[in-house]
């Protein structure tokens, strides 16, 4: 699993985060600084990439979180069976199959070449921008 640590106060909107084990989109950042003593908190809502929840945490704005790092691969289709797609990674000829989501159902065709995304072990043909 490919991830990094990063200084919460320091994400910004677009950015990815690991809240809960869950890999997210970072939506909005806001810090907001306490009384005398007090340290400054940094909220952070995102979006979870795989499930579309909504998420938020709290923390000091010095604490480090998880940042996992998105890879972008490239694979050949070998076929399509109904909504999932038989793919061959074209580094590591590793043999895959994952579902072919809607919005992508007309480019992936056999014999092309596919974009396809892993962040923190899990694959998918979702777009990730």
């Amino acid at each position: 699993m490919e991830k990094t640590t990063q200084v919460i106060k320091n994400l910004k909107p677009g950015n990815y985060i690991t809240i809960e084990g869950v890999p997210c989109r970072v939506e909005k950042v806001t810090t907001s600084v306490s009384g005398k003593h007090g340290a400054a908190k940094t909220r952070v809502e995102a979006i979870g990439l795989f499930d579309g929840v909504r998420r938020s945490i709290v923390m000091p704005s010095d604490e480090e979180v998880e940042v996992p790092i998105l890879q972008r691969k490239r694979a050949q289709v070998l076929a399509v069976v109904e909504n999932v797609a038989h793919l061959m990674d074209l580094k590591t000829f590793e043999e895959l199959q994952l579902e072919i989501p809607e919005e992508r159902k007309n480019e992936i065709k056999e014999g092309a070449e596919v974009e396809y995304y892993e962040i923190l072990g899990i694959k998918t043909l979702k777009p990730l921008k």
